[in-house]
């Protein structure tokens, strides 16, 4: 990430990046509220600072713990200890979506759209693949895929 794309004096302060947060606080705000720059520049200083301070007393939880990776649970009880323990049942609901998410992403595949291939199916989109993106290359119209509804063309 170059030093542009975040807030912060220096290159090794910790921050976020500037257009995604951008983004959130733009979100978060009626379409017709401007945010001064400053202001977004500030917002982005007090969400580190809050990651900072969650982050810090996630650590003294698991230390007292006698554990050495701060898990979930920490971070839940770290919330609880500096008063945000109202926001803790929104972020265990968000926790867990998320897990459901990465169980599915990693079950599913990085590319993959749920089906199941063989390795000859696989092959042969690869080689559909590689066709139509030649004919592209070479300024050629390229036909759409139809879908396969029959999973045994063999038959």
């Amino acid at each position: 990430m170059e030093p542009m794309d975040i807030v912060g004096k220096i290159k090794e302060d910790a921050s976020l990046p500037k257009a995604t947060m951008t983004k959130i606080i733009k979100e978060m705000l009626p379409p017709d509220v401007r945010v001064a720059r400053d202001a977004q520049d500030l917002l982005i200083e007090c969400c580190v600072e809050f990651i900072n301070l969650i982050s810090s007393e996630s650590n003294e939880v698991c230390n007292r713990e006698d554990k050495r990776t701060i898990a979930p649970e920490h971070v839940l009880k770290a919330l609880e200890v500096l008063g945000f323990g109202e926001y803790i049942e929104e972020v265990y609901a968000a926790y867990e979506q998320h897990k459901l998410e990465t169980v599915d992403g990693l079950r599913g595949g990085k590319w993959s759209n749920g089906a199941e291939m063989t390795e000859e199916e696989a092959v042969a989109e690869q080689q559909r693949m590689f066709a139509e993106a030649r004919a592209r290359m070479k300024g050629g119209a390229t036909t759409p895929r139809q879908p396969d509804n029959d999973p045994n063309p063999e038959s």
